[in-house]
């Protein structure tokens, strides 16, 4: 990534989550200003997703004074960034074949990118997180599924379709049984996603009749609350997590073999816990993948937080405006 030009306009980046919708504009510094946040709509209507969006950015635009440029949105799935039509979303299915940058545009009456949310997070890791000075990292953002981005010596990998990277719905257990929104069996993020890590929770509480989780009413079972637990030495919460890492293990040493890359960057928000099953994921890599990429490949957590995505989308923006204008 080059150096960028000095200038006061502002991107609105908006991290599109199954669950969250967040929003937030951000200088060619990285500096995060405005922020909003909205529950994701829970629809089938692509429009409600639109205006959505449209109302996080001008939640932000209000206290921006006019300084917006671009608006860069991340999904939780495969897109064509040139076209702007989202492939897959498994968590967010509405806008799945939906030309959602065309849509954007007509509403915002502004220029609109259109990413991968773990793309984004990866970028933003490698500008000023994690990857900082690293040249192929693999980013795994762990949320309401799992995602992942790609960069191999500088550069997002798309693949030939735009569906590259898609690590999240590799298959990590297939005879497991446990089918992914997908319409797979086994994928990595029915393991390693929070989703995940409740329904692996709940399934291992008739074990552990002693448990604190025992004492949360099923439906409001968290990823944070079995964290908390596995903090004060909960066993179903400990055994929970020992899953978890297992698969997740198992996922990143095949990625160490394919790709050899320098780091493992893990981001979303089960990254909180990371102490908790990082251990468990290198013994699994060390154990299953070829020595030398094992030992040279890190393992850490992402330093930007949840705001990896949002910073990554600026950036591919900035990246953007740079390359549209003449020398």
């Amino acid at each position: 990534m080059v150096a960028l030009k000095s200038t006061n306009c502002l991107v609105c980046a908006v991290d599109l989550g199954g669950t969250n919708l967040r929003a937030a504009t951000v200088d060619r510094d990285g500096h995060i200003h405005q922020r909003a946040r909205f529950p994701t709509p829970q629809t089938t209507d692509p429009q409600e997703i639109v205006s959505a969006i449209a109302a996080a950015v001008a939640e932000c635009a209000k206290q921006a004074a006019g300084q917006i440029r671009y608006v860069s949105v991340v999904v939780p799935g495969s897109v064509q960034p040139q076209s702007g039509l989202t492939v897959n979303a498994p968590n967010v299915p509405a806008i799945v074949g939906f030309a959602l940058k065309e849509a954007l545009e007509s509403r915002l009456e502004q220029p609109v990118l259109i990413e991968n949310d773990a793309n984004a997070a990866a970028v933003g890791e490698m500008w000023f997180g994690a990857g900082r000075g690293l040249k192929t990292i693999v980013c795994f953002t762990l949320g309401t599924g799992v995602g992942s981005g790609v960069i191999l010596n500088g550069e997002i990998w798309r693949g030939i379709d735009g569906t590259g990277g898609e690590i999240g719905h590799t298959s990590v257990d297939p005879c497991g049984g446990v089918q992914c929104k997908c319409g797979n069996t086994g994928c990595l993020e029915v393991y390693a996603s929070a989703t995940g890590l409740v329904r692996i929770a709940r399934e291992l509480l008739p074990l552990h009749p002693q448990s604190a989780l025992q004492e949360i009413a099923a439906a409001d079972l968290s990823a944070k609350a079995i964290a908390h637990a596995a903090q004060h030495g909960d066993a179903c919460a400990l055994a929970a997590f020992e899953t978890m890492a297992t698969r997740l293990g198992i996922g990143v040493a095949n990625i160490v073999n394919a790709l050899n890359p320098e780091a493992i960057v893990i981001a979303g928000g089960v990254s909180a816990a990371f102490d908790l099953f990082a251990p468990r994921v290198r013994a699994e890599v060390m154990r299953r993948a070829f020595p030398v990429p094992a030992q040279r490949c890190r393992i850490v957590k992402a330093e930007c937080g949840d705001d990896a995505g949002l910073v990554g989308a600026a950036r591919l923006a900035f990246d953007a405006q740079e390359s549209a204008t003449p020398a």
